[in-house]
């Protein structure tokens, strides 16, 4: 199984960017799939998941209204649309996979995932 994020890169405030996960090995469809974040020196945070046919998104606080998560399962893959960046979004962005809820996702991720994704690069530059 792996989940492959990509479309990071450097963009400056203000800028947009799109990120993908697209996955080999597992059906994403049966998963609550999810955006993570690790800024340097900081812990891992939550961004946003979404269900299962995408019935039902969850995003962090900070990045209600500018980020939208989606999936296409038809194509194995989700993603990140990322608008009105700031400086504050840099950081690794990953992408997980589970089998419970959003609502788990977004509040007991760090007890365990089902999948992890390796992280893509996004540096916003102010």
């Amino acid at each position: 199984v792996q989940l492959q994020a990509s479309g990071g890169g450097l963009v400056q405030a203000g800028g947009s960017l799109r990120l993908s996960c697209a996955a080999s090995g597992v059906t994403l469809s049966s998963y609550v799939m999810g955006w993570f974040r690790q800024a340097p020196g900081m812990e891992r945070d939550f961004v946003a998941a979404i269900t299962h046919k995408g019935i039902v998104s969850r995003y962090a606080d900070s990045v209600k209204g500018r980020f939208t998560i989606s999936r296409d399962d038809a194509k194995n893959t989700v993603y990140l649309q990322m608008n009105s960046l700031k400086a504050e979004d840099t950081a690794v962005y990953y992408c997980g996979a589970d089998h419970r809820s959003v609502q788990h996702m977004a509040t007991y991720w760090a007890e365990g995932m089902d999948y992890w994704g390796e992280g893509t690069q996004v540096t916003v530059s102010s």
